[in-house]
């Protein structure tokens, strides 16, 4: 027995000796790169029955039913037709399907259009070194785009127009506007048929300069950005529409104030008219208005939606393909996200998906639209699945099988369904389904990077949130050689604002390798998303408006007690690190629970929201006028006296996201109140730290946790003589 017992043993050091230990480089810059799991990359369908992907620099196409599959281009095969015109692809570029025979490929700065029957390119658009911001238009031959802030068109005969020429000076053409909020991604718009091109056009000349420093010149610059503060003066934004073949542009006439916003711009098939989602300076009032291309005049408003709280409009409306009078709208309006039908007069149809879950995405139709197919999160807020669901009655049906988080792609006439997914256990695998929801094969098996690393047990844990309505869901990660008879410290991993969603039922639960890195230096890892994020219905995310902070810490703290009531877990060394929100969370938990947490790390934090920009800002705080005490409350620069563990504020010099003027106004709140604060600046880098400065980051942080949580070898001592 005794030798079997040794024999064991000594099997356990040889299998653990065979696994790695995760360092910081590993976590860092092993996640997007070498230990990142191997994707399909390039999948897109061709047709209804083919579809490609790129592997090994060669586009390859798979046929539906017996799977054959072939080469289409190589990158040599590219770059040997390329290099004719100058040009040249260092890897398989980006592509689209624009029918049987071609395919668009592009660079930066350069479009082909690839035939792939004569293996020549049909097509080719070289723009500007200092083009952005590139749309292509099949049907028109051309591509818009912007210089600086002009927008300009460069057709394939190679002549280029000047289509806007006020650029500067605060006037911006063809790019995001609204900084980028409503779901708003571009700001070129091309018609189907390429006939014309809608454009934002943004004013900007009455903001303020925000004063940015460059300070890795020989003598610092002055870098100013405009950054409108919530309840200052916003930027004005209108859409012009240029007229291809006449070339005259007419503004949309959107009337006053100017400083509403227009979101999820719209065609009609027809090119006649322009719908889009406006919303007022408040953000509690939205009118789909439908526009006339020729006049600029506002037609009708097809219907309104209004909340005391705030109405966020995200995605355009979708038209029918067998009705070009009707169309699909994904909106919040009954408090999930879910599908509708109108017609173009306003009048609505048809709520086609209900219940108390949200559609994530609209993957397309079958041919006839008898069958609309979505992403959703019906079966768990932690899972997100594919689903069939009949237009007329609105019966579904999950195509989707595996625990997980589920990307669906449509074929052409919705016969079939690409099914890229990842689950817990699982970093990922590619399915071809029917769409009627039989399995035909794998595609794809991504590898398992992580095989051969020792890493925490990571498990989900169930906690109601403080007021008791709802079921919240915790990450719990255990240090590596984990023994239930000894106390770890804990660091809790935060973000907690609006569209965000930290736990999930992805690879690994969705953790960030840093917190197996903090496993493996002896730490409890914990994460836990609160009200206010993503996936869980209007109600859960609009709680905290016009109080931020206050509820998401108490949920939170419904975590940290979880956390108590664990016999490995020493509740006098527990920290808190999150970055932007999370860097205000950190800072909420610190100030508002100073007998908690022992140690936090804020990176970019807000610290206070009068001083953040107006459109996420006035959505979930109201304008300062309008919410004075709420704007007090969330001041983390008012309680910061409360401070009593060790804090270190980190903050990127060229922020033009949480400007670093919060940082320093805490700071200074610091001096005045005797509190001690440590701080560290990035100079050149903006709201996050990129790249390879990122591990110099993730060092810092790690360090100062186990530098404050870790015990003293004293200490050790001291436990260990009172374990036995």
């Amino acid at each position: 027995m005794q030798r079997f017992i040794i024999f064991f043993l000594l099997l356990a050091n040889v299998l653990s000796a065979q696994q790695k230990q995760m360092t910081l480089e590993d976590a860092i810059l092993g996640r997007n790169g070498n230990l990142r799991p191997e994707s399909l990359s390039g999948l897109a369908w061709k047709n209804n029955t083919e579809f490609t992907y790129v592997k090994n620099d060669t586009l390859w196409l798979q046929t539906v039913k017996k799977g054959d599959t072939k080469p289409v281009v190589t990158l040599n095969d590219l770059n040997e037709i390329a290099n004719q015109t100058g040009s040249d692809f260092r890897s398989f570029p980006a592509y689209f399907w624009q029918n049987q025979e071609e395919l668009l490929v592009h660079t930066k700065n350069s479009y082909f259009l690839f035939n792939g029957v004569d293996d020549d390119f049909t097509l080719q658009i070289k723009l500007p070194s200092n083009a952005e911001n590139g749309q292509f238009s099949f049907k028109g031959k051309f591509v818009a785009y912007t210089v600086e802030d002009d927008l300009y068109i460069t057709f394939s005969d190679g002549t280029t127009r000047q289509i806007t020429t006020d650029g500067g000076n605060g006037i911006v053409n063809g790019k995001t506007v609204h900084r980028v909020e409503f779901g708003i991604t571009k700001g070129v718009f091309i018609s189907p048929e390429g006939n014309y091109i809608a454009f934002y056009r943004k004013d900007e000349s009455m903001v303020y300069d925000y004063p940015l420093v460059d300070y890795m010149t020989r003598e610092a610059e002055y870098t100013p950005v405009k950054y409108p503060m919530a309840g200052q003066e916003s930027h004005h934004v209108t859409v012009g529409i240029y007229n291809v073949e006449n070339e005259e542009t007419v503004f949309l006439n959107t009337g006053e104030p100017f400083d509403h916003y227009l979101t999820n711009v719209a065609w009609s098939p027809d090119e006649e008219h322009i719908y889009m989602a406006e919303l007022n300076r408040e953000q509690n009032h939205m009118e789909m208005n439908k526009y006339d291309v020729s006049t600029g005049e506002k037609g009708n408003t097809l219907f309104e939606e209004k909340h005391e709280k705030y109405v966020e409009p995200l995605h355009p409306v979708l038209f029918s393909k067998t009705n070009e009078n009707e169309f699909y709208y994904l909106t919040r309006r009954d408090g999930w996200f879910h599908v509708y039908k109108y017609n173009t007069e306003g009048k609505l149809l048809q709520q086609i998906t209900k219940g108390e879950w949200e559609v994530t995405e609209i993957l397309g139709f079958d041919d006839k639209e008898k069958y609309l197919f979505v992403e959703a999160t019906k079966e768990s807020p932690l899972e997100i699945h594919i689903y069939r669901v009949e237009v007329k009655s609105g019966e579904m049906i999950k195509l989707s099988e595996n625990t997980g988080i589920h990307n669906g792609m449509l074929s052409a006439q919705g016969d079939y369904i690409l099914d890229d997914w990842e689950g817990p256990e699982n970093p990922g695998q590619t399915h071809l389904q029917s769409s009627k929801g039989k399995h035909i094969r794998i595609i794809h098996e991504k590898n398992d990077p992580l095989e051969k690393f020792l890493l925490g047990e990571n498990t989900l844990v169930d906690i109601k949130s403080a007021d008791g309505k709802y079921d919240l869901t915790g990450r719990l990660i255990k240090p590596v050689n984990f023994d239930s008879n000894k106390k770890y410290p804990v660091v809790v991993y935060v973000y907690g604002g609006p569209h965000s969603q930290l736990v999930k039922k992805s690879w690994h639960n969705n953790i960030r390798w840093w917190q197996y890195y903090m496993s493996s230096q002896g730490f409890v890892s914990f994460t836990m998303d609160n009200r206010g994020t993503n996936n869980r219905g209007r109600e859960f995310e609009t709680a905290i408006h016009g109080q931020l902070g206050i509820l998401e810490t108490e949920d939170q703290m419904q975590g940290i007690r979880y956390l108590k009531s664990l016999s490995f877990v020493d509740e006098n060394r527990i920290g808190v690190h999150g970055w932007s929100y999370g860097g205000f969370m950190t800072l909420n938990m610190m100030l508002r629970h100073p007998e908690t947490f022992k140690v936090g790390v804020a990176g970019g934090p807000v610290v206070d929201w009068k001083m953040y920009e107006v459109m996420y800002g006035e959505r979930y705080m109201d304008l300062p006028g309008e919410n004075p005490e709420g704007y007090q409350k969330t001041d983390m620069s008012k309680r910061i006296s409360d401070l009593e563990g060790k804090l270190l504020v980190i903050h990127g010099a060229q922020d033009k996201t949480v400007v670093m003027q919060h940082s320093m106004q805490l700071l200074r709140e610091a001096v005045k109140n005797k509190s001690q604060v440590d701080f560290f600046a990035y100079p050149t880098h903006p709201h996050n730290v990129r790249g390879k400065d990122r591990v110099h980051l993730m060092r810092m942080v790690s360090d100062y946790f186990i530098e404050h949580l870790k015990p003293t070898p004293a200490a050790q001592k001291e436990e260990f003589l009172m374990s036995e």
